[in-house]
């Protein structure tokens, strides 16, 4: 009998060891095909937009109109600088929509007095339902005729952007956390993509980079460095290896899924018929473009999602571990939630490369990975117990992984040399490589528990989306940077 359990526990361990192999392999060549086509692509739209002259958009009677929404909670550190910086974009036909979700501070205060701003009679036309608004406030002073504030009941970011949505009166919607730094020429770049593609464009999205460190005054970049946290620069290696080496690809090949919270694009009258934002569940960015795209393939309308490699946004990242772990805790329950309600479109013929290729990778290789690497570490460490753990194939099988994971965070750095090169110090470089040494051991990990967490929250009912303090960007630079 004992002789019996142990053929099948040698033959168990064999069997799993051969899946996560051919797992690992599978995740492995997604990486390098996607960092290929996301290497081609790049190089294409250099050449193409290398000698564009931004300021005939800018000045072009043709240039669609945009209504830039900003939901804000809470934020009266730094709500009056960072207003200023939207007013200052360059764009002319804009109109910048500031939604104070309920906030409990003096948010609201501090613009009345900033801006000027007076409540209006303003009737809201309801296309998407929402909680009730307080009012509509526009200022008295000429210079500010492009902001428009909105006081309404907390509702959340998804109820306050459809609050937005309702109050636009433009063509465009551009969605953005009100806590970002945009790069003055952000929105001319984004809109280009609804100029010049024959297909409908149904939303544009773009680079977002990790402004810790930073020096930024009055809502503008003024100096652009490497996080001085180990927690924010592995972040900078992350956004390298999603935005340059991922959703580049991806939009290459019309499979894009994602649009960054932080500052996306959206044709506004798709966005209304699919609904708006689903405040029901934790991650609406995704779930809405899905839904978007969904719809368009349901109603055999031609479409496209555009990514443009531009740094548009600068984000300021978690940087300790329980705000790190929130985040991705979140980050998880809300593909998993984007993953369920449009479980109809995997493996479905009908969603074209949606629902044959892009939702089934990301099912495999984002939203199950965290699980199979978890898993497989409990099960080598009860064969380990048991005496059944080959250790010549555990310490090959990891070496080969570290060293992977090194090669595509050093790829990453090498996309963004080859593409916008904002780290212009040789030290700064140096600091990233270091990082990537260490990420695969000391983050990682952290990361996978984030996720595996997230995957319980989710189960047990976990619908709050846990608090994102943020300590806020330098005002100046060190010594020495």
């Amino acid at each position: 009998m004992n002789n019996l359990m142990q053929y099948y526990l040698s033959e168990t361990a064999g069997f799993f060891n051969y899946l996560i192999l051919f797992y690992a392999i599978g995740i492995c060549l997604s990486y390098v095909v996607l960092s290929a086509i996301s290497a081609w692509a790049m190089k294409r739209y250099k050449q193409k937009n290398s000698f564009v002259n931004y300021r005939a958009i800018l000045s072009s009677p043709f240039a669609p109109s945009v209504s830039l929404i900003a939901p804000a909670y809470n934020e009266s550190m730094t709500i009056v600088d960072n207003v200023r910086s939207l007013l200052t974009l360059h764009y002319n036909n804009c109109e910048v929509i500031i939604v104070n979700d309920g906030s409990k501070d003096n948010t609201m205060e501090l613009l009345i007095k900033a801006y000027e701003l007076e409540k209006l009679d303003f009737a809201v036309n309801e296309l998407i339902a929402t909680k009730p608004i307080r009012g509509v406030y526009k200022a008295r002073n000429p210079a500010y005729h492009k902001l428009v504030v909105v006081d309404k009941e907390n509702g959340g970011k998804a109820d306050a952007l459809n609050v937005g949505i309702n109050i636009a009166a433009n063509k465009l919607i551009a969605c953005i956390d009100v806590d970002c730094v945009l790069e003055s020429d952000s929105l001319l770049k984004l809109v280009k993509p609804f100029m010049e593609e024959e297909r409908k464009v149904i939303a544009t999205g773009g680079v977002i980079r990790i402004a810790n460190s930073c020096v930024v005054e009055a809502g503008r970049l003024i100096s652009i460095r490497v996080p001085e946290k180990f927690i924010a620069r592995v972040q900078v290696l992350e956004y390298f290896r999603a935005f340059l080496m991922g959703r580049m690809a991806w939009a290459q090949m019309d499979g894009l899924l994602l649009i960054s919270g932080a500052f996306g694009m959206f044709d506004k009258e798709t966005v209304i018929r699919a609904g708006g934002y689903n405040h029901n569940t934790v991650g609406e960015d995704m779930e809405l473009l899905v839904r978007m795209r969904r719809l368009m393939y349901e109603e055999k309308t031609p479409c496209k999602v555009a990514f443009i490699p531009d740094p548009l946004c600068w984000t300021e990242a978690p940087q300790t571990w329980d705000i790190l772990k929130r985040q991705r805790n979140r980050w998880t329950r809300g593909t998993a939630e984007t993953l369920w309600l449009h479980r109809k479109m995997i493996f479905n013929k009908k969603y074209g490369i949606l629902g044959m290729l892009s939702l089934p990778l990301w099912i495999l290789f984002e939203w199950l990975a965290p699980l199979v690497e978890f898993f497989g570490t409990l099960f080598f460490i009860c064969m380990a117990i048991l005496g059944y753990a080959n250790w010549p194939y555990f310490f090959s099988f990891f070496g080969l992984v570290y060293a992977f994971a090194i090669m595509t965070s050093v790829s990453a750095i090498l996309f963004e040399e080859r593409s916008y090169q904002q780290y212009k110090r040789p030290k700064h470089m140096l600091k990233l490589l270091g990082t990537a040494l260490f990420e695969p051991v000391f983050y990682h990990p952290v990361t996978v528990w984030a996720a595996i967490k997230g995957n319980y929250d989710l189960i047990t009912g976990k619908k709050s989306w846990g608090e994102m303090t943020r300590t806020g960007f330098a005002q100046k630079a060190p010594a020495g940077n």
